[in-house]
């Protein structure tokens, strides 16, 4: 065979190779607090497609409450597991930046790449999907030119950055920068659980446009508790432990299936418990939030 022809083919199988390791798949997903009432989110945009006009851009959203690390966290697992090995999320809600806490890329067990501030971020993710590896990135080499006067939008200057050379192939995973152990800045939660006849959990987050409350009580587990639909589940739910609502729900298949204005439990579209009034705001009415200190126990009620 000819060399150069043999040369050619072992470069084209290289590259071939390299890309199915690293994964890179052109995809790159937003998420911020910054809203889009100004030009934050299009600059960061600009970098993004500046590294590489070929990616695919997404959004998860921008409207994640000022500063709420919690509610990042849940937007992340919400949406991660459905996109592709080897897209890379930048998440960029960052109360602390400028400070120490570190710029991580995290790489799930089941291959996606978030880059972010490590401060709790990457609490669900890192729970549901695992932890691969984790990487420091190296704002020596992973920053936008000219940028290191800027220290209040690492957003744009690091994270886009960064997740556009990554997302694009134009630097490998282990050229972020130093390899950190595997483990993350974690925000503590009720996880949930059964015990002696009680479900536990949290309220993860609520139905934005509905008002419904989310919990991370998964179906599984409300079989365990013997309920079937059209049971009664007497619920209490607690902020920071103390006790702010306290009542019934049957536990329907569908919203029609009690009065308009009645409550309801139901699996929501991740298949979760979930509380509702049909047609109404569960959480308007009776002023319930999410977030981590917001808890929830479940009862099966018991009938004559």
């Amino acid at each position: 065979m000819n060399k150069n022809l043999l040369h050619t083919i072992t470069v084209v199988i290289l590259l071939f190779t390299t890309n199915l390791t690293f994964g890179q798949n052109k995809i790159l997903v937003f998420q911020s607090d910054f809203g889009l009432k100004d030009g934050a989110v299009s600059a960061m945009k600009g970098v993004a497609v500046g590294v590489s006009p070929d990616l695919k851009i997404f959004d998860v959203t921008h409207e994640i409450p000022a500063y709420n690390i919690w509610e990042a966290a849940y937007r992340l697992v919400q949406t991660v597991p459905y996109y592709p090995t080897g897209t890379v999320f930048v998440s960029v809600v960052d109360p602390g930046v400028g400070t120490s806490r570190k710029s991580v890329v995290l790489k799930t067990k089941t291959g996606q790449f978030i880059v972010t501030p490590d401060n709790g971020t990457l609490t669900l993710v890192a729970e549901a999907l695992g932890i691969e590896e984790v990487r420091q990135i190296d704002e020596v080499l992973n920053r936008r030119k000219n940028s290191e006067k800027s220290y209040t939008f690492h957003g744009r200057d690091v994270y886009a950055y960064t997740g556009a050379r990554l997302a694009s192939g134009a630097i490998t995973f282990s050229q972020v920068g130093k390899e950190l152990p595997k483990e993350v800045v974690t925000i503590p939660y009720q996880n949930a659980v059964l015990e002696n006849g009680k479900l536990k959990g949290n309220i993860s987050i609520l139905d934005i446009q509905y008002g419904n409350v989310w919990t991370n009580i998964n179906g599984d587990l409300v079989k365990q508790l013997g309920a079937g639909y059209g049971d009664q589940l007497h619920l209490v739910i607690l902020h920071h432990g103390k006790k702010v609502y306290e009542g019934d729900a049957p536990y329907s298949q569908t919203f029609g299936a009690v009065p308009v204005g009645q409550p309801l439990s139901y699996l929501n579209s991740l298949l979760q418990l979930s509380f509702a009034l049909n047609q109404e705001s569960f959480a308007a009415v009776h002023k319930i939030g999410s977030g981590s200190e917001w808890s929830v126990e479940v009862t099966l009620k018991k009938t004559r």
